[in-house]
């Protein structure tokens, strides 16, 4: 490797030196879904609001039925019928029950409830088989959360629990930050769009269907270009249309030393992207930087910069390699995110293979048994070589072998990342 080789940790480092969270702004709950909460969430109201029935069945003067059973059934009067979303409020006097739904008001008087199951159901008169323990079935109001509460930290990430949760205390709209837009595209002409016919020397465009589907499992909103050709002022042209509008740029292919890497060629010599190689294998050739600022619209916080700029090789496997360990990273520090990276577990090998002097390895890998019984095998034949896609879609994980290793044998453990 030449001297000036990064370190995978450095070139991590660099990207993440370079990415700051997204501005927050307000979004309504419709849209928050996978975002990242900026600001806290209070309740504004007790919740629930008011006693209400946990149960379909009878609000009850449990003093009227502590005799009550199968024997000596007892039967009252029913005064009242109370749906879910009534604003009735009967005051039940001993000696009377009132029927009443999930989710109905608990009328003043009554201080349990009496499943359905345990009566004969009657709406003039019920009889009660079984006597109801204190403030059986009443959900007491502010038993989830008082006015006030904290019901969600900022820094959560809003699933649909806690989407629910935000509109249970009283809100429509959050504080969040912002989903990163990104552009994906690939370079190559020899790529076509797959179900297209090729001729000799054409490939179906894979990369650009890959990153897009990983830019969105990462929390992103890809904006999928696809393929262009090798032809500088057409990507030039693209780029720079594109500035304004996304907040990343993720290009595969072109970024090596050959005599068309029409990426480098055109990024190379605005200044602000650094291409290099990176001690790692597969993905060696890496770009990284920013559209130049002057060429970027002005942001809403009166800053001017361009989108990042992640220039990825084109072989599938190390496009995909090169995502998960720098871009990936990088889009969710966009998006807010605090836990940034993959989930590591440690595996034994389950069988030998080789890995290049001095450059990280990451083996696509398959995984059988679980915790600490993992099995880690090669998830293709071919082991890591970038071009082999369909065994890639096999993988479960990247097995890491550090710089200073050059075999693993069957039966050695391994940290594999988990990419599923």
């Amino acid at each position: 490797m030449p001297d000036s080789a990064r370190s995978v940790a450095d070139q991590l480092s660099a990207v993440l030196a370079a990415v700051s969270p997204l501005p927050p702004g307000r979004v309504s709950l419709d849209e928050a879904l996978g975002l990242v909460l900026a600001e806290d969430v209070r309740s504004r109201t007790d919740t629930p609001p008011f006693d209400n029935s946990a149960m379909d069945g009878y609000a009850v003067q449990r003093a009227d039925l502590l005799q009550a059973s199968a024997e000596h059934p007892v039967t009252l009067p029913v005064v009242a019928d109370l749906a879910a979303g009534t604003s009735q409020n009967p005051n039940l006097q001993p000696g009377q029950v009132a029927r009443i739904m999930t989710g109905a008001p608990i009328p003043d008087g009554a201080d349990a409830v009496v499943p359905i199951e345990d009566t004969d159901q009657g709406t003039d008169t019920v009889t009660i088989v079984r006597a109801p323990q204190p403030a059986a079935h009443i959900r007491r109001a502010g038993e989830d959360a008082h006015a006030g509460d904290t019901v969600l930290t900022r820094g959560s990430v809003l699933w649909p629990t806690r989407v629910a949760a935000a509109a249970s205390a009283g809100t429509s709209s959050v504080q969040a930050h912002p989903a990163p837009r990104v552009a994906v595209i690939s370079t190559g002409s020899e790529l076509v769009t797959p179900g297209e016919p090729t001729r000799r020397g054409q490939i179906p465009d894979s990369n650009s269907y890959l990153l897009a589907s990983a830019v969105a499992a990462a929390g992103g909103l890809p904006i999928r270009l696809g393929a262009v050709a090798d032809d500088e002022n057409t990507l030039r042209s693209l780029l720079a249309g594109l500035a304004g509008t996304v907040d990343a740029i993720v290009l595969s292919g072109g970024v090596s030393v050959g005599a068309y890497d029409v990426v480098k060629a055109v990024l190379a010599p605005l200044g602000t992207v650094r291409f290099g190689p990176v001690k790692m294998q597969p993905g060696k050739p890496q770009g990284f930087g920013r559209w130049p600022s002057e060429a970027a619209a002005e942001n809403t916080d009166g800053t001017v910069a361009g989108p990042l700029i992640f220039a990825l090789p084109g072989n599938p496997v190390s496009a995909f390699v090169s995502f998960e360990v720098f871009v990936r990273p990088a889009l969710r520090r966009l998006g807010g995110h605090t836990e940034l990276f993959r989930p590591t577990i440690s595996a034994t090998a389950g069988e030998s293979w080789a890995s290049p002097p001095g450059r990280a390895q990451y083996m696509p890998v398959t995984l059988a048994g679980e915790g600490t019984r993992s099995v880690a095998r090669r998830a293709a034949a071919g082991g890591s070589g970038s071009h082999l896609v369909a065994g890639l879609a096999q993988a479960v994980g990247l097995a890491i072998v550090p710089e200073n290793v050059t075999r693993i044998a069957a039966g050695d453990r391994v940290t594999v990342m988990l990419v599923t």
